[in-house]
């Protein structure tokens, strides 16, 4: 705990980062958008927007291949993996679908014409709502167990100091005795995940028929970190978290509790990226060194797809990421 002194513009975490994230001059309004302070999977390699463009036709197959097929990209910074994912389309599909990027900051200059850009999902859905690293940046509290083993919210000023507020207490203290029981041992900290919860209900009940689908850093009930996941990046570079708009500031998903919220639409399922994108065929496995005599020039490009898949998938990577799966009007995931 680093201690602040005084108690000037001193607020909990969620306050703080909701205004040094999304506040005017707030880090996601930021021309260079985040791609300028970290790497995505859709950063990564084209790959990854092919695999959900993948997804996306399992949809349309399962929907009947309706006339109008909605992608929704929730989380799109400038708009890289919805240009991505009709990219990949095979041209009926791609004419069916009705693309829709959602993001606070204003519409990229240049933008696919095809690409509707609003703040909110549309309040109907009838395809693919995908979330890519979206849920890590909705801002939540943050709470520490004090030297009596009592669970306080933790406050902090813009520099980044911090002190112990009042005790959680509430919806709050209900959320955490369920999905992140705190021993009392000081210094333990948790991430109170409600309003992701809440987030993520609310984006999955706009899904008539077709699938919702969450990926990000996460964690289940049995594998809660003890001092929470609470970080900053900056210019590449993981840093500590300061809430005045230069640095990102995310935390890790409790994707089993945002599962339980939105499981109201559809049987959720939880898997790996690893898994997730091997069903979708994006293996990483090499090619056949054969090829290498018969088409040397194939033989280069299937090394690299190799190469590119493999940091999709890999283990202690991107690999570990969670994919929450959440289908609406169809019986299970196409997936």
């Amino acid at each position: 705990m680093r201690e602040t002194s005084g108690t000037a513009d001193v607020r909990g975490w969620r306050d703080a980062a909701e205004r040094a994230l999304y506040g005017p001059g707030g880090f996601y309004r930021r021309p260079e958008g985040p791609a300028g302070h970290f790497r995505t999977s859709v950063h990564a390699s084209p790959l990854f927007a092919a695999a959900v463009a993948a997804l996306l036709c399992r949809v349309d197959a399962a929907l009947g291949r309706p006339a109008v097929l909605d992608f929704v990209d929730v989380g799109a910074g400038r708009g890289e993996l919805t240009r991505g994912v009709l990219a990949a389309l095979p041209a009926d599909v791609a004419g069916r679908t009705r693309a829709c990027a959602v993001e606070i900051a204003d519409r990229p200059e240049g933008l696919d014409a095809r690409i509707e850009w609003r703040a909110e999902p549309p309040e109907a859905v009838d395809g693919l709502l995908f979330a890519n690293e979206w849920l890590d940046n909705v801002p939540v509290d943050v709470a520490e167990v004090d030297r009596a083993g009592v669970p306080r919210l933790v406050l902090v000023a813009p520099d980044g100091t911090e002190r112990l507020g009042e005790p959680v207490r509430g919806a709050e203290a209900d959320w955490l005795a369920r999905w992140w029981p705190l021993a009392a041992e000081e210094g333990l900290r948790a991430e109170i995940g409600l309003p992701r919860d809440r987030a993520w209900a609310a984006a999955v009940g706009r899904v008539q028929r077709g699938l919702a689908v969450a990926v990000d850093y996460a964690h289940t009930l049995g594998t809660r970190p003890p001092f929470g996941t609470l970080t900053g990046f900056r210019a590449g570079r993981e840093t500590t978290p300061v809430p005045d708009g230069t640095c990102d500031i995310t935390a890790h998903v409790a994707l089993d509790a945002c599962a339980a919220a939105g499981s109201g639409h559809g049987t959720p399922r939880l898997l790996t990226q690893r898994e997730a994108l091997r069903a979708l065929d994006i293996t990483g496995a090499r090619p056949p060194l054969a090829l290498a005599t018969t088409d040397p020039a194939a033989y280069v490009r299937a090394l690299a797809g190799a190469g590119a898949a493999a940091e999709l998938t890999a283990p202690g990577g991107l690999g570990d990421f969670g994919w929450l799966l959440q289908p609406a009007g169809l019986p299970e995931p196409p997936l």
